[in-house]
C-alpha cells in the first residue's frame, strides 16, 4: 500500500525575486489597476500610487537611520498604511514584524524586545485600546530599550512620534537611487518578516520568513484561486497574519488583483456591503467569519452574485458551512486552503475542479514545490488512510524562530521537515483532511478521541450553529468529552437534547458528558477558537461541582 508522502507539481517554476521586484513589476503592468480600496477609510491607490507611497515612505524609514536588517514593527488594526509599511520595508530591506492590535502592554515589550524592534509604526487607538499611552508608557519606564523611532499613523502632532504622513512627504523629495543601491544588494533568501505565533503553552515565538518563502506561496495561493486583473479580493482576516498580508495582498499584487479592505476588524455586515457595492468576486474568511456573515440577519438583502472564489482557511470548515457558501453566498469556486505561519503559511488547497465532495471534505492536495509526510509516534512515515502527525518540507519552511534556536530545533528536524502538531491523513488520491491537533486528541478510558469529528456530527443538528469539543479531566476515565454549543436564533436545546441526538449514531465514549450552551466562543484576532481558555474555565468549574 502506498505511503503517506506527496510532493506538489514543480512545472511552474518558483519566483527568485523580492518583494519590491515583484511591486516593480505589477506597476509596470498594471499602473491604473487599483491596487487597494480602503472603505473605512475612504481611500483608493492604483498600483502606480501604491508604488509612489511604498518608495516615498522607505526613503523617509531610511533617512530616520534605518539599515537593512534593522526591525520595524507594525501595530494597526487593517488600513492603507499597514500596506504601505509592508512593501516600504521590504523595499528598504528592514524586516517588518507583525504585532498583534489585541496585545496589551506587556505583550507589547515581549514582542518589541524578542526581535529588537528599532521603530514601531502604529495606530493611535482602536476600540479597546490607547496604543499611544501604551507605547509611551513603556519607553517612559525604559522598558523597550532598543525602540527609537515611533511613527504615528493619522493626523495630529504627539509628543516623541513621528507622522506617517510627514515621512511620505519627505520621501517623495529624496532621489531614488538610494533605494536602487539597497535593492541591488538584497537577496530573496533574506529575511523580511516577523510573525509571532499564538502557541497555547510557552511565550509566543517569532516565525522569520523571507522574501522568497511568502511571495512564492502569495503566488500559488492565487494561482489555486485563479485571480486575475479583474478579480477584486475582499480581505476581511486581519493583515498582521499571514492570511491577510500574503494571501491577501501580495497574491493581490503577483496577480494584478485589487484588495479591499470592509473595516479596521471584522465586521459582518460591513463585509457583506462592501462585497455588495464592489462588485467583489473573491472574499477570504476563518470558518467563524463566513457563519457570521451567513447568519448576519440581513444576509438576504444583499447582491453576492459577482462572488466566484476565495479561500476559507484557519481553522477546520464544517462540512454544511462550506456547502452553504458554495450555494448561498455563489461562490461556487471557492477553496478550502491548509497550512501554518511557520510555512508561509499554506501546503494543501482545494482547486475549483475538484469534485464537490474532496472540496467540502479535504483541504486538498498538496501545493506546488511542496512536500508532505504523515507520520507516526515512532517518526515512520504511515500507510495512506492512517492518522498521524503532519510535516511539511519545501521552499515554504521558515528560517526559524528568531533568537531561538532551541524551539526552531524542536520544530524542523535535521533533515528540514517542519513538524506541525496537526492530526491529518492522507488519501489514495492524494487529498489531505486535517483531523485534529496532536494536543487536542483526547484519550478517554484508553479510547483515542478526536474532538473534530464529534463536532462535525453535532452540526448536523438542525439547531446548532457551532460546536467545540476537547478533553477535561476526570477521576475515572483520565479525560472527559466537553462540548461548547452555539444554538441558531431562537432554537432551545438541552443536555439531554443533545445526548439523545448522539445516542447510537457515534460511539458511547464520543458522547459529550459534560455541556454548555455558550453565546459566542473565546477567538483569537484571527477567529480561531481558544480551546485551552475553554477547556481551563471549564475544568476549574467542574473541580468546584
Amino acid at each position: 500500500m502506498a505511503l503517506s508522502h506527496v510532493t506538489g507539481p514543480t512545472e511552474t517554476p518558483l519566483f527568485e525575486g523580492t518583494i519590491g521586484d515583484a511591486l516593480h513589476a505589477a506597476a509596470q503592468r498594471w499602473p491604473e489597476r487599483q491596487a487597494l480600496v480602503s472603505h473605512h477609510q475612504n481611500i483608493r491607490l492604483s498600483y502606480a500610487d501604491l508604488l509612489d507611497q511604498a518608495q516615498s515612505f522607505a526613503l523617509g524609514l531610511v533617512d530616520l537611520g534605518l539599515k537593512p536588517g534593522d526591525r520595524v514593527g507594525i501595530w494597526a488594526p487593517n488600513c492603507v498604511e499597514w500596506t504601505i509599511t509592508q512593501f516600504a520595508t521590504a523595499l528598504a530591506g528592514l524586516v517588518l514584524v507583525n504585532i498583534n492590535p489585541d496585545y496589551r502592554p506587556r505583550e507589547l515589550e515581549y514582542a518589541l524586545n524578542k526581535v529588537g524592534c528599532k521603530a514601531l509604526v502604529l495606530a493611535r487607538k482602536s476600540k479597546f485600546s490607547n496604543y499611544v499611552d501604551m507605547v509611551k508608557t513603556l519607553v517612559s519606564e525604559s522598558r523597550v530599550p532598543d525602540l527609537q523611532k515611533m511613527v504615528l499613523i493619522g493626523a495630529g502632532k504627539q509628543d516623541g512620534f513621528y507622522l506617517f504622513e510627514d515621512i511620505v512627504d519627505d520621501g517623495k523629495k529624496q532621489t531614488l537611487e538610494r533605494l536602487d543601491q539597497i535593492q541591488a544588494k538584497l537577496n530573496p533568501k533574506d529575511p523580511i518578516n516577523i510573525q509571532f505565533t499564538s502557541g497555547t503553552t510557552g511565550a509566543p515565538k517569532g516565525a522569520t520568513l523571507t522574501h522568497r518563502n511568502i511571495l512564492n506561496n502569495a503566488y500559488f495561493t492565487g494561482l489555486a484561486q485563479n485571480l486575475g486583473p479583474e478579480d477584486k479580493l475582499c480581505i476581511p482576516v486581519p493583515l498582521y497574519h499571514c492570511f491577510g498580508m500574503v494571501m491577501g495582498s501580495l497574491a493581490c499584487c503577483l496577480h494584478g488583483s485589487t484588495a479591499i479592505y470592509a473595516s479596521e476588524k471584522f465586521e459582518p455586515g460591513a463585509v457583506l456591503a462592501t462585497l455588495a457595492r464592489e462588485k467583489c468576486t473573491a472574499v477570504y474568511g476563518v470558518p467563524t467569519m463566513f457563519i457570521a456573515m451567513l447568519d448576519h440577519p440581513e444576509f438576504g438583502s444583499f447582491d453576492l452574485s459577482t462572488l466566484r472564489t476565495g479561500v476559507m482557511a484557519g481553522s477546520p470548515c464544517p462540512i454544511e458551512v462550506m456547502k452553504r457558501v458554495i450555494s448561498d453566498m455563489n461562490m461556487s469556486e471557492v477553496t478550502i486552503g491548509y497550512g501554518m505561519t511557520e510555512t508561509s503559511p499554506i501546503s494543501f488547497q482545494t482547486a475549483k475542479d475538484d469534485p464537490l465532495d474532496k472540496r467540502v471534505s479535504t483541504v486538498g492536495r498538496v501545493h506546488p514545490h511542496v512536500e508532505v509526510k504523515i507520520v507516526d509516534k515512532y517518526g515512520k512515515t504511515t500507510q495512506r488512510g492512517v492518522k498521524g502527525e503532519l510535516c511539511t518540507r519545501g521552499y515554504s519552511v521558515m528560517t526559524g524562530y528568531w533568537n531561538d534556536d532551541e524551539k526552531t530545533n524542536e520544530a524542523i528536524d535535521e533533515d528540514g521537515w517542519m513538524h506541525t502538531g496537526d492530526l491529518a491523513v492522507i488519501d489514495e488520491d492524494d487529498y489531505c483532511d486535517i483531523v485534529g491537533r496532536v494536543k487536542d486528541m483526547l484519550i478517554r478510558g484508553g479510547e483515542n478521541i478526536f474532538p473534530r469529528e464529534i463536532e462535525d456530527f453535532l452540526f448536523t443538528h438542525e439547531d446548532i450553529a457551532e460546536a467545540q469539543v476537547f478533553g477535561v479531566p476526570d477521576k475515572k476515565y483520565g479525560e472527559e468529552v466537553c462540548a461548547w454549543i452555539r444554538l441558531k436564533p431562537g432554537a432551545k436545546l438541552t443536555d439531554a437534547d443533545v445526548k439523545a441526538y448522539c445516542k447510537d449514531e457515534i460511539a458511547h465514549f464520543k458522547i459529550p458528558r459534560h455541556i454548555r450552551f455558550v453565546d459566542e466562543f473565546p477567538l483569537t484576532v484571527t477567529g480561531k477558537v481558544k480551546k485551552n481558555v475553554m477547556r481551563k474555565e471549564m475544568s476549574e468549574d467542574l473541580s468546584r461541582v
